[in-house]
């Protein structure tokens, strides 16, 4: 089983940045892909961008496509989503994923919230 844990949440105003992280342990094989996801208070959990493991494709979902960038560190196990022009609706739970054929794995999450 890997473990997952995110760090770099916290609270920026509206148009600011930041970038949160997500370090994997334990497990030795690769996913086939990494998430980040978020909770928003009253809606369903998102899934806002992916990054293949190996081939490095990445997608993005609409509302954050030019804002967000995910990237990974296959040396260091560590995917990172670097946050920019942040908006309030951006304020969430980010949780990160890794994706296997049989069971997938979660992070407990990372407040991330936007003022206005």
């Amino acid at each position: 089983q890997v473990q997952l844990v995110e760090s770099g949440g916290g609270s920026v105003q509206a148009g600011g940045s930041l970038r949160i992280s997500c370090a994997a342990s334990g497990r030795t094989v690769n996913p086939f892909a990494m998430d980040w996801c978020r909770l928003a208070p009253g809606k369903d959990r998102d899934r806002v961008a992916r990054i293949m493991w190996i081939t490095g494709n990445i997608n993005y979902t609409k509302s954050v496509e030019g804002r967000f960038t995910i990237s990974r560190d296959r040396a260091q196990k560590t995917v990172y989503l670097h946050m920019d022009c942040l908006k309030p609706e951006d304020t969430a739970i980010y949780s990160c994923r890794a994706n296997y054929a049989v069971r997938d794995s979660w992070g407990h999450g990372t407040q991330v919230t936007v003022s206005s």
